[in-house]
C-alpha cells in the first residue's frame, strides 16, 4: 500500500471512514473534533440566552459588521433590468470590460489614480475571496506573509495552507495603530513575500497618512516586499478624505489594492470588488482566480458599474456612519469610557471595561459576556494587544430619532452597570 494511503493515526470507530483523509492544514485526523470556541460563536450563544432569559429586553446589538441598508433604489433598478437580458446570462470569467471601466473611472475621480481598466483591474467576486486566492501567486513553503493584528485573517490562513507562515504586526495605541516595520526580525524578512494592510483600520479605525504610505512603498522597495492594502472601508474616511495606497509615487511598482462594493455602497451580500495595482501583479491574481471561478455574474458587475459611476453613494454613506459614531462616543464618553471619533470605518475601537460593580473581568471576552448576558448589549471582543471591545454603528434604525431613542437606551443601560475602567 502506498504511503499516502496508510492512515495517519487510530480513527475512531464513531468516525466516517474517511476521517484520516483530511488534509493537515484545515486539522488532519483531528479535524471537527477540536473543543476551541470561536469568539462570534459564543457572542451568538450569549445572544440566544440573553433573549430566551429576558424576552422583555430588546438586544441591543452593536456587534454587527454589516451594513444595515439595501442598496440604493437606483443600484437595484440597474439589477432588476439587466437580470433579464438574455446576454448577461453566461460566465463573466475575468470580468466585464464596463465593470473594469468603472473602477478605473472610479479611481481617477475619488484619488487621481490612473489604471488601464484592461491590465491592471481585475473583478472579484468579493474582496474576500482576493484574499484567499492572492498567497496561491506568492508563496511558497517557508515563506512569510506579514499580517497586522488585530486584523481580517484570511490572507494569512491562505498563507499557511500553502506552507508558508505568518508574522504578525501587532496595532497598539503605542504605535498609533500602525505596524512597527522596522521592528520585524531579519531572519523573518529575509522570508517574506507579503505584507497586508488594511486602512482605514478594521476594527481599530486607525486612517493612513500619505507619509505612512510613503514610509511603505521606501520599506517594500527595499526588502523586495508585494504589499496588498485592503481598502474595503476606504470610502468610510472622516478625518480626511479618502486616500488610495496607489496614489501614492511608487506604489503601483510595489503592490495592490483590493477594494470591495460592501461597505461603502450598502452592496453587502453582493459580493463585488475588484484588484488593481501593477500589471504583472493584477494578472498573477487573474490567473489564480481563473482556476477558482467563473466570474460574478454579469447583471450584479452591471449593477456594481452604476453604483461607481455615482459619487453621491459613497458620500451619503459616509455622512450617515460619521453621524452615528458621532452619537455613540458621545454616550460611550458620558458613562466613562475613554474614546474618541474613529478616523474611518463605521467601528468605534474602545478598550473595555476592567469591571462592572463588584465584578472585574480578566479580558474584553469576559466584558463582552457581561454585556450580553446582563443588559442585553452586543459588542466584540478583541483581546489579540490589549482588552478592546469593537462597537460597530451598523444597528438597524429607520430614522434618526431611533437612532436617539436607542442611544438614550444604551446609555441608560450602561450607567446602570457601574463600570469600572
Amino acid at each position: 500500500m502506498p504511503p499516502s494511503s496508510a492512515p495517519t493515526q487510530p480513527v475512531s470507530a464513531t468516525d466516517p471512514w474517511f476521517q484520516d483523509r483530511f488534509a493537515e492544514r484545515i486539522g488532519g485526523a483531528n479535524f471537527a473534533k477540536g473543543t476551541a470556541v470561536y469568539k462570534f460563536e459564543l457572542i451568538k450563544r450569549a445572544k440566544r440566552q440573553a433573549l430566551a432569559e429576558h424576552p422583555e429586553r430588546v438586544m441591543l446589538d452593536f456587534g454587527i459588521g454589516e451594513n444595515d441598508e439595501m442598496a440604493p433604489e437606483s443600484v437595484r433598478a440597474v439589477m432588476r433590468r439587466e437580470i433579464d437580458r438574455p446576454e448577461n446570462r453566461g460566465y463573466a470569467d475575468n470580468g466585464i470590460a464596463e465593470f473594469k471601466a468603472a473602477a478605473a473611472a472610479f479611481m481617477e475621480r475619488e484619488f487621481g489614480v490612473r489604471l488601464d481598466p484592461v491590465t491592471e483591474v481585475n473583478h472579484c467576486i468579493g474582496s474576500k475571496t482576493a484574499y484567499a486566492m492572492l498567497p496561491a501567486a506568492f508563496i511558497n513553503p517557508g515563506d512569510v506573509t506579514l499580517m497586522t493584528v488585530p486584523g481580517y485573517p484570511v490572507a494569512g490562513t491562505a498563507t499557511k495552507w500553502f506552507g508558508g507562515s505568518v508574522h504578525p504586526l501587532p496595532l497598539v495605541p503605542e504605535h498609533d495603530f500602525l505596524p512597527d516595520l522596522a521592528g520585524i526580525p531579519d531572519d523573518v524578512l529575509a522570508r517574506t513575500k507579503l505584507l497586508v494592510l488594511c486602512y482605514p483600520n478594521s476594527p481599530t479605525g486607525r486612517t493612513a497618512t500619505r507619509t505612512f504610505y510613503e514610509q511603505v512603498v521606501d520599506w517594500a522597495h527595499r526588502h523586495r516586499v508585494v504589499v496588498i492594502q485592503d481598502a474595503a472601508h476606504m470610502m468610510l474616511s472622516y478625518d480626511a478624505p479618502p486616500l488610495s495606497f496607489l496614489s501614492i509615487d511608487g506604489a503601483k511598482e510595489v503592490g495592490l489594492e483590493v477594494h470591495s462594493m460592501s461597505k461603502g455602497f450598502h452592496m453587502i451580500g453582493w459580493r463585488m470588488g475588484w484588484v488593481c495595482g501593477h500589471e504583472r501583479l493584477v494578472r498573477a491574481f487573474a490567473d489564480v482566480k481563473d482556476n477558482c471561478d467563473s466570474g460574478q455574474f454579469i447583471a450584479i458587475q452591471k449593477a456594481a458599474a452604476a453604483a461607481l459611476a455615482d459619487p453621491e453613494i459613497p458620500r451619503q454613506v459616509r455622512e450617515k456612519y460619521r453621524r452615528r459614531l458621532e452619537k455613540l462616543v458621545g454616550v460611550l464618553r458620558a458613562v466613562g469610557f475613554d474614546c474618541e471619533m474613529p478616523g474611518g470605518t463605521y467601528f468605534l475601537y474602545t478598550k473595555s471595561p476592567v469591571g462592572a460593580g463588584d465584578r472585574c473581568f480578566a479580558n474584553a471576552q469576559e466584558a463582552s459576556q457581561f454585556l450580553i448576558h446582563e443588559l442585553s448589549i452586543s459588542t466584540v471582543p478583541w483581546d489579540d494587544c490589549g482588552a478592546f471591545l469593537r462597537f460597530s454603528t451598523t444597528y438597524e434604525a429607520d430614522d434618526e430619532a431611533a437612532e436617539d431613542d436607542l442611544m438614550a437606551e444604551t446609555h441608560a443601560r450602561l450607567s446602570r452597570a457601574r463600570l469600572k475602567f
